[in-house]
């Protein structure tokens, strides 16, 4: 048994020589000179512009709550400009146009358009005759809405649901961003 082992490194050992025998000279490994570490700058990796569940800034100052459709995120912002929570929705498929608006309405709970059970619907827009608010499904879903539905709910978790509930009172700006 060791014999074997003992040729079968030496085929091995034969065939890697071989390899890099053949190798261009532009496979070699160069190993760095005293002189090169010493000039030689860390490459930095750029920082991004802003943080990823940073508020995007296109979307005003004061209390609000911001709504990004690309991201399908919404933050809680406070007067100061900060973030008290963020979190991803379900939207809907129909969306309104980027914009500023503010809660119109609200309903503790109710049978939304696709007949799923909802609470805490905080509406802010109608698009085409189709109200526009944030729920959360009473059963915990987010399901994906039937895209050829006209259906303005945008889906939330139930902890979400209640914390949006309990921040955006009618008449609290809602600014929807691309």
């Amino acid at each position: 048994m060791a014999g074997l082992t003992a040729a079968a490194v030496a085929v091995v050992s034969f065939l890697a020589y071989q390899a890099s025998a053949d190798a261009p000279d532009s496979f070699a490994e160069t190993k760095p000179r005293a002189s090169d570490s010493a000039s030689a700058r860390p490459v930095q990796k750029p920082k991004p512009s802003q943080a990823p569940l940073a508020v995007p800034a296109e979307s005003g100052t004061g209390t609000r709550v911001v709504y990004s459709l690309k991201d399908r995120r919404v933050w809680l912002v406070d007067a100061g400009d900060k973030a008290s929570r963020t979190f991803t929705v379900m939207p809907s498929p129909v969306s309104p146009p980027p914009g500023a608006y503010q809660v119109n309405s609200r309903t503790g709970s109710v049978q939304g358009s696709d007949g799923v059970m909802i609470e805490h619907v905080v509406r802010f827009t109608n698009v085409d005759d189709v109200a526009i608010g944030f729920s959360a499904a009473q059963d915990g879903t987010m399901a994906s809405p039937d895209p050829t539905s006209r259906t303005g709910g945008v889906r939330m978790k139930r902890a979400d649901g209640d914390a949006m509930w309990t921040f955006a009172t009618v008449g609290v700006k809602v600014v929807v961003v691309p």
